[in-house]
């Protein structure tokens, strides 16, 4: 290990700026979160009229806060179960769900990422 990896080990991050770095990165990124949201409720609003979401243990149609978590939970990778749909499309859109969460996982965690290394100074921001 030369003398900058050493140095770079032991740089001081300090949250205050990792947190204003990270909150500056997320607003340059603000068009594609705000796309990405706008997609998961055209996801959720297909779920609730095509998607056959039911709750599992009435077996009685969702409604329409009950299609949301489901949607919710779904992007996020969680996956409970309560709440499942029971058309192909539904199946379609629930996959579909999972993967935009999975994209939204990544464009969050690399801007943290970025931020991090920004707040340690391995990094010049722009």
């Amino acid at each position: 290990m030369d003398n900058a990896e050493k140095a770079a080990a032991r740089t001081r991050i300090h949250p205050r700026h990792a947190v204003g770095e990270f909150a500056r990165v997320l607003w340059h990124l603000r068009a594609i979160l705000v796309m990405l949201l706008i997609l998961f409720l055209i996801l959720t609003a297909a779920m609730y009229y095509v998607g056959g979401a039911v709750d599992a243990a009435t077996r009685t149609q969702a409604s329409s806060g009950q299609t949301l978590y489901f949607c919710a939970v779904t992007a996020l990778t969680i996956g409970y179960g309560d709440v499942v749909p029971t058309t192909t499309l539904g199946r379609i859109v629930a996959v579909l769900l999972g993967l935009l969460g999975v994209l939204i996982t990544g464009v969050v965690t690399a801007a943290a990422v970025y931020a991090i290394q920004v707040a340690a100074g391995l990094r010049h921001p722009g």
